[in-house]
């Protein structure tokens, strides 16, 4: 018996979890198919594994004074009041959050969760909603090794998603629906039931954040191994129904009770 265990992709070390996908052509950990219409890829990309570059960009220089005199000596102005030395002080700016740990009477602001400024390209896309919606991606592990992998979430997130959704004017559109954009396993663990399990697991999890219904946006007859989105078989025997049936690209629904 097999021991399953299914994390939330929140921070580097989960995200590190995410498992390879069947064809080596693709990659999770650098696909943002979903997130971009006009460019998006389900490309592998080493250069989006790495960590994100911090942006220190060089400070400009004062422009100087083009009508005055390079040799001048600068005159002393009477009615500059003398500024003191070291850092500028902001009578107006927020305190300090060393001077609010120190005052019992001062609101205290609340840590909202991020992935940090210096994560890989596609955690940080994971990370966007974090503060407010929670994690977009769980992956399965069978034995402690990562065998399917889920990527879900709000229909803003992703805007492929919202343009695919503009064809068919007969689906409901209040409240919209969360997504599952990506539901993906291993060959090796293929077979077992992880990715039905796995679908459980984000249907059960959007239902507790308040979604009242998920979408599902599968290709037909699309290699298992070069689709995101799986089968229109696969959802239906996960308790999806077929809300539009087209010939290349339907739409699967499930309400959440």
């Amino acid at each position: 018996m097999e021991a399953i265990r299914i994390v939330d992709v929140t921070d580097g070390a989960s995200y590190g979890l995410t498992p390879p996908c069947a064809d080596p052509g693709f990659d999770h950990q650098s696909c943002d198919y979903w997130e971009d219409a006009e460019r998006g890829s389900k490309a592998a990309r080493a250069s989006w594994l790495e960590r994100a570059a911090p942006d220190r960009a060089e400070p400009r220089a004062r422009p100087g004074n083009p009508f005055a005199d390079p040799d001048a000596e600068p005159l002393d102005n009477p009615f500059l009041a003398s500024r003191p030395s070291g850092p500028a002080v902001n009578p107006f700016a927020f305190p300090d959050d060393d001077l609010l740990a120190d005052n019992p009477f001062a609101p205290q602001r609340p840590s909202r969760p991020t992935v940090g400024a210096e994560a890989p390209r596609k955690l940080a896309l994971l990370g966007r909603g974090l503060a407010v919606f929670g994690s977009y991606a769980k992956v399965l592990l069978a034995d402690d090794a990562p065998a399917a992998y889920a990527q879900f979430g709000p229909l803003s997130a992703y805007p492929r998603a919202l343009r695919l959704r503009e064809l068919y004017p007969q689906l409901p559109d209040a409240p919209l629906p969360a997504v599952i954009t990506c539901i993906a396993t291993t060959r090796e663990g293929r077979g077992h039931g992880h990715a039905h399990r796995l679908v459980e697991a984000v249907c059960d999890d959007l239902a507790q954040r308040g979604f009242a219904a998920v979408e599902a946006y599968p290709e037909v007859g699309a290699r298992p191994e070069a689709t995101s989105g799986a089968t229109p078989g696969f959802w239906l025997t996960a308790g999806f129904s077929l809300a539009v049936d087209d010939e290349h690209f339907p739409v699967v629904r499930r309400e959440l009770g």
